[in-house]
């Protein structure tokens, strides 16, 4: 046997030289995979400023050093990169996502939860944005409701306040605009939560409407976030 049978560590052979090569490589990839953050899952050129002690998933199309190890998590150590396959049920924060994952022996699944024997994964996702507000009685903010999802809540918080003549705003979908929330704040850092009071997932992407109360938008900056549940097929 020559690594361990879960990280892949390398193990020391009998009359081996050099031993703290095969001592150092371990311990790298342990300090890699303990508390694992993974900075991407897109990236398919390895970053030659990495830090050692950085990981990476290593996509499809990865070239250079990583050719040959899609599916793997790269860690940098000593100036090079040391590689390890991750195992179903593993968890890991996704840096550039800035989310948690869910590994499925397949791919990382960005905010899984759960899953089943023949990966079925339950995710919670949150999508986040920032909306500029034009002049107006009403700002609509295109496609921002995900298609067969199951939509909890839409958060948000003032980035720059908002002016104009209203006193103040609600925020819904087109058929009902007071959907997630009404008498909102127009200050800066005025903050938000419009929880669905029933289930709602939607045949289309929708868009969200903000609308202005006893008068009209002149400017401002709002950032939202959508929280809501992606179900994924099980495989076949």
């Amino acid at each position: 046997m020559s690594e361990t049978t879960n990280l892949g560590l390398p193990l020391l052979q009998a009359s081996q030289a050099q031993k703290h090569v095969t001592v150092n490589e371990s311990l790298a990839k342990l300090d890699g995979l303990t508390h694992l953050t993974l900075s991407s899952l897109v990236i398919a050129t390895p970053p030659g400023a990495a830090e050692d002690g950085e990981a990476y998933g290593v996509p499809i199309g990865a070239v250079n050093e990583w050719n040959g190890h899609v599916g793997e998590i790269a860690i940098r150590s000593n100036g090079g990169w040391v590689f390890v396959a991750p195992q179903i049920g593993w968890r890991a924060w996704i840096g550039d996502a800035g989310a948690p994952a869910l590994y499925t022996g397949e791919v990382w699944e960005i905010g899984g939860v759960t899953m089943s024997a023949n990966m079925s994964v339950a995710a919670l996702r949150i999508s986040e944005f920032d909306h500029v507000v034009p002049a107006g009685t009403t700002s609509t903010i295109p496609g921002v409701l995900p298609l067969d999802v199951t939509i909890f809540s839409v958060a948000g918080v003032v980035k720059s306040a908002i002016s104009g003549t209203l006193t103040s705003w609600k925020l819904g979908i087109s058929n009902d605009p007071d959907r997630y929330g009404t008498g909102l704040g127009l200050i800066q850092g005025a903050s938000f939560k419009g929880t669905n009071n029933r289930t709602f997932a939607y045949d289309s992407d929708k868009p969200l409407v903000m609308t202005a109360i006893d008068g009209d938008f002149a400017g401002g900056e709002v950032r939202f976030a959508v929280h809501y549940l992606d179900c994924i097929a099980p495989s076949v």
